[in-house]
């Protein structure tokens, strides 16, 4: 079962991100709503109709298991694509409320069904090594895509998105062929009892609630930056090369994951935030501070940390969850996350706007360094 799942699992994260529109999303949304502010918005609606299905579908998941979960999101996430290739304002935004009910079923959800499949097998304790390589494929998909995509673009932004929804149609016919893991808790027939067991263990685990913050403020500020990175990058690099930046993280990031397993094991997870999370805002300001043509290359130096971070703190919080609330955790935090993200996604584009790219990237960059501080204080009370 575990083998099988793996594999599954494996070409079901490369087909997932290999969307090659990435680069260009924020242009094209720019383009066909009139503003950064409307276009970012679209991304805004995105977390917003996760924030709204994040208990949902994390309750359903615990209750009704994982490949269904999987499967229902698989379908939405076609719908989005869909959605979004026709290039009208409200198909924009029916597309995002898709992409958000694709993320929610996702969240949480395919974490533990690799948590639950792994511990199926009496191999739990090797999760960092297992996430950090199925994680990978995302960059991998995410890099090949964005270089593709990139050149594409120069010549038709819809013909983008069109070509983007053949993977997301693969990914449903992968979710299909998933194994369910038998090792799913027994629920309560409440799901308000359910969820309120869920947050006590948030209110009474000191170490949750730390990493818990630097995951949402760290997400609605990270994400809602590199969303709009591709505004940034158009200031100083051409069309056709918008998607070079894009692939050469993800290269970085994919060995950030492959490599995350044996950093962590060596360093510590909390170290490894602590390292990431300094050279990551060191780099940024530099690179928004003195603007020039070497910025973007600059600033792909911090996705090797990508891969680490991300690894690092998905282990941490799954040695916090329970076994019966696993999904329903990880959606309670995606839920404040996406929530932060809809507010600060609208304010990057009200200051581009305003101001430039440039400027909407720094102000993000100089909010994030309360994320130091935090990595500081589980670090020195570990």
């Amino acid at each position: 079962m575990l083998e099988r799942n793996i594999k599954l699992l494996t070409w079901f994260n490369f087909f997932v991100d290999f969307r090659l529109y990435f680069p260009i999303a924020i242009l094209y949304f720019a383009k066909v709503t009139g503003s950064f502010a409307l276009g970012m918005s679209v991304f805004g609606l995105v977390q917003l109709a996760q924030a709204c299905f994040e208990i949902p579908t994390g309750i359903f998941s615990d209750y009704i298991g994982r490949k269904r979960t999987v499967i229902l999101g698989s379908i939405f996430a076609t719908l989005a694509v869909i959605s979004y290739s026709f290039g009208i304002t409200w198909a924009l935004f029916l597309g995002a409320i898709f992409e958000g009910l694709q993320r929610a079923f996702y969240s949480g959800n395919n974490d533990a069904l690799l948590h639950d499949s792994l511990k199926e097998s009496g191999k739990e304790n090797e999760y960092h090594h297992y996430y950090g390589k199925l994680s990978s494929m995302f960059q991998i998909a995410g890099g090949i895509a964005a270089f593709i995509g990139g050149i594409i673009a120069f010549y038709s932004f819809s013909l983008v998105f069109w070509l983007s929804v053949v993977p997301q149609i693969i990914c449903i016919f992968l979710a299909f062929k998933l194994i369910e893991p038998k090792t799913i808790e027994k629920q309560t027939s409440n799901i308000y009892v359910h969820l309120s067991e869920a947050v006590k263990l948030f209110i009474k685990n000191p170490k949750l609630r730390l990493l818990s913050f630097a995951d949402i403020y760290g997400y609605g500020l990270g994400e809602a930056g590199w969303q709009f990175k591709s505004a940034f990058i158009n200031m100083v690099w051409p069309v056709w090369a918008i998607g070079i930046p894009t692939m050469l993280s993800s290269i970085g990031a994919t060995s950030g994951f492959l490599y995350a397993g044996r950093v962590i094991k060596k360093y510590g997870g909390t170290k490894v935030l602590l390292f990431v999370s300094i050279y990551d805002k060191v780099i940024g300001l530099i690179s928004l501070i003195f603007i020039s043509v070497f910025s973007p290359l600059l600033m792909v130096t911090t996705s090797f940390n990508y891969g680490l971070s991300t690894t690092a703190k998905s282990s941490l919080m799954q040695k916090e969850f329970t076994d019966s609330q696993r999904a329903t955790m990880s959606s309670l935090n995606s839920l404040a996350g996406s929530l932060f993200f809809a507010v600060v996604a609208y304010f990057i584009g009200f200051i581009a706007d305003k101001y430039n790219p440039a400027q909407a990237l720094l102000m993000i960059t100089i909010l994030s360094v309360l994320n130091v501080w935090v990595y500081w204080k589980l670090f020195k009370h570990k």
